[in-house]
């Protein structure tokens, strides 16, 4: 069965085993993990792998833009796969991390009082709140 790390091809990052396992813990459940949280998902797949290893491998996924790493205040950082231009909603109350799209058509600039001539690098827009029930 194909996973989207035998997928990746992004030119002069070789996908190691281990750094496969971790892109597909990245792209299989899409909640931003933390590298501790990654690091016990991957062990049981792959018996003998370090914390240190994981953190060379989402390292080197995030300096091949294969994962964005994302921070949240004083938190430790968290990884996503998503690598379009998007938001993420942290609910307070179950502390699940959730990406929102932006709307199709809409600028910054619609929202924003961004300077003239402004050239943005990167965006991070986080919302924090909770969810209702569903």
């Amino acid at each position: 069965m194909s996973t989207p790390a035998d997928t990746l091809n992004i030119p002069g990052l070789r996908m190691t085993k281990q750094r496969k396992d971790v892109y597909r813990v990245l792209t299989e459940s899409r909640d931003h993990p933390t590298a501790s949280e990654v690091y016990d998902r991957v062990k049981h797949s792959t018996p003998g792998i370090s914390l240190a290893t994981i953190y060379n491998c989402l390292e080197t996924l995030v300096e091949h833009k294969a994962v964005k790493q994302v921070n949240f205040d004083r938190e430790s950082s968290r990884y996503c796969p998503n690598l379009s231009e998007h938001g993420h909603f942290h609910d307070e109350k179950t502390g699940v991390i959730h990406d929102i799209n932006f709307k199709k058509g809409v600028q910054l600039s619609d929202f924003l009082d961004i300077p003239e001539n402004a050239d943005i690098s990167s965006l991070e827009i986080t919302l924090r709140g909770t969810l209702p029930k569903t």
